[in-house]
C-alpha cells in the first residue's frame, strides 16, 4: 500500500486552527518516525520530530495515537507544531509578512532510527489571513499601524492590538483575531519606522489618536473599544482604559499594574515609571542570558506607588493573564498586585496564571522560545517556560481572550470560524 499522510480538515488553515494528523498505508504495528519541519522568513530551520507505532490497520492518528519517543511523548495532536526548535539557538519564531503563509512538511519515516527511508509527506499550510480580511497600512497623522477588517459590513468588535519592549508593528496576532471577528488595529510606539527605538517619553495622545481611528471605522461596533498588550503593552493597555474614554475591556499578558520603563505623560500629568536598576542584571557567563526579574525596585515600596496606574478609576474590564515560569517579569506576582488592588475596591476581575507557561504567550502553536535576542537592548533574554505547558497555556488564553471580548464588546456568542 501506497503510505499517505493527510491533514484534516484541510492542509490549509489559520495558524490557530487545530488540524488532525493521519498516517495510512502503514504495516499494522509499524514502527515510524514523524517530523515536521518549517522554515523561517530568514531562512531558519525549525523541526520536531515522534516516534510513533502503527494500530493494527497500520493507521496513525495523532489526536489518540501516543508518541513513545522524540520531541515529546504522549497524545499530543498538535505536538509535532508546538515542539518545534530552531537549528540556531535562541531563535523565536515570528511571523513578519501575515500575507504569506507558514508551510509545514509533515513526513513519515520508516523506524525510530536515523530516518532514512522516507515513507511519505505533505504540506500543512498555515494562514494569518482567514478568507475575505483586508489588511490596510495607517499613516494617519502620527500613528504607525494596520488596521484589519473582518468580510462583512459588521458591525464587528474593535480591538487595539499592543506589543512589548522589543517595538516594531507586530501583525500577526491582529491579523488572526480579525479572522476570528474583530477589527483589530496592530499599534506601533516604538522602534518602527520615525520611532525612536527607546522614546524619552510616551504620549498617552498616540493612544487616544488609535481610539478615535478605530472608533471612526464603519464596521466598528460602537459599544466601546478593547486593547490586549503584552509585556510593556500590557501596562499600556491598562493606561489606555484607565485614562482614555470609550475602552470598553483590557487584557494585560505578562504585564504589571505599575508604569515600566518610560514615562508616560497625559494631559496634565506624568505616571513615572517604576524605579529600576539594569546594574541589578544576572548574566550567564555560560549560556550568554540576561536574567532581568530582579531589576526593579520592590513594587510593595509605598515609595513606587506613584508609578501604579490607577485602574480603579476605569470603567473598564480586566482580564489579566500571567505564566508561573515567566524567568523575564515577574508578571504573575505583578498581575497578582493589580487584582488585589482592584478587588480592594469591589471590582470583579478575571485573572489566570498558568503553572509552567513562560513570558510570551502567544497565539496557540507557536512554539516555545524560552530566550531570545532583546530587539532594543541587544543581548539575549530569558523568557522562561515548559515545552507541554506553555503550549496548553497558549491554547486556554487564546480561548479566554476572544471569549472576554466577545463578551465584553458585542454581549454576544463566540462566532464560527469564517475560514
Amino acid at each position: 500500500m501506497v503510505v499517505q499522510v493527510m491533514v484534516l480538515p484541510s492542509p490549509r488553515c489559520l495558524f490557530d486552527d487545530p488540524i488532525q494528523i493521519r498516517v495510512t498505508g502503514l504495516l499494522p504495528q509499524q514502527a515510524v518516525t514523524l517530523r515536521a519541519c518549517l522554515a523561517d522568513e530568514s531562512g531558519v530551520l525549525f523541526q520536531a520530530h515522534a516516534h510513533y507505532r502503527a494500530g493494527s490497520s497500520g493507521e496513525l492518528d495523532l489526536t489518540h495515537s501516543p508518541a513513545v519517543g522524540g520531541s515529546y511523548s504522549g497524545v499530543e495532536p498538535m505536538g509535532l507544531l508546538w515542539s518545534l526548535q530552531s537549528e540556531t539557538p535562541y531563535k523565536r519564531l515570528a511571523k513578519r509578512n501575515i500575507l504569506t503563509p507558514f508551510c509545514v512538511d509533515l513526513e513519515v519515516y520508516d523506524g525510530h532510527g536515523d530516518m532514512s527511508r522516507l515513507l511519505g509527506k505533505c504540506t500543512n499550510e498555515r494562514r494569518f489571513l482567514g478568507e475575505g480580511v483586508k489588511r490596510i497600512s495607517v499613516r494617519e497623522g502620527r500613528l504607525k499601524a494596520t488596521l484589519f477588517l473582518p468580510p462583512g459590513s459588521g458591525p464587528f468588535p474593535g480591538l487595539i492590538d499592543l506589543y512589548g519592549s522589543g517595538g516594531g508593528l507586530v501583525e500577526y496576532r491582529a491579523s488572526l483575531l480579525a479572522s476570528r471577528g474583530f477589527v483589530t488595529l496592530a499599534l506601533a510606539y516604538m522602534a518602527f519606522e520615525d520611532l525612536p527605538a527607546v522614546p524619552e517619553i510616551l504620549e498617552l495622545g498616540y493612544f487616544e489618536e488609535a481610539v478615535n481611528f478605530l472608533r471612526k471605522q464603519q464596521q466598528v461596533k460602537d459599544t466601546g473599544i478593547g486593547v490586549l498588550g503584552l509585556s510593556k503593552g500590557a501596562d499600556l493597555a491598562l493606561s489606555m482604559a484607565t485614562f482614555l474614554p470609550g475602552i470598553k475591556a483590557a487584557v494585560s499578558i505578562s504585564g504589571s499594574g505599575f508604569n515600566s520603563f518610560i514615562p508616560l505623560q497625559g494631559d496634565g500629568f506624568t505616571v513615572r515609571p517604576h524605579p529600576y536598576d539594569l546594574g541589578r542584571m544576572k548574566p550567564n557567563e555560560e549560556s550568554g542570558l540576561v536574567d532581568f526579574t530582579d531589576i526593579l525596585d520592590d513594587h510593595r515600596d509605598p515609595a513606587t506607588w506613584d508609578c501604579r496606574i490607577p485602574m480603579e478609576r476605569s470603567l473598564a474590564k480586566f482580564l489579566f493573564l500571567s505564566g508561573l515560569d515567566d524567568k523575564n517579569w515577574k508578571s504573575d506576582l505583578y498581575c497578582q498586585d493589580a487584582v488585589q488592588r482592584l478587588q480592594q475596591y469591589g471590582r470583579k476581575v478575571e485573572f489566570y496564571s498558568y503553572s509552567g507557561a513562560g513570558h510570551l504567550l502567544e497565539p496557540p502553536y507557536f512554539p516555545l522560545c524560552q530566550a531570545s535576542m532583546h530587539k532594543v537592548l541587544g543581548v539575549f533574554v530569558q523568557w522562561g517556560g515548559q515545552w507541554r505547558e506553555h503550549a496548553k497555556a497558549q491554547e486556554d488564553a487564546w480561548h479566554r481572550i476572544q471569549a472576554f471580548f466577545w463578551q465584553h464588546l458585542m454581549d454576544s456568542d463566540l462566532p464560527k470560524s469564517n475560514l
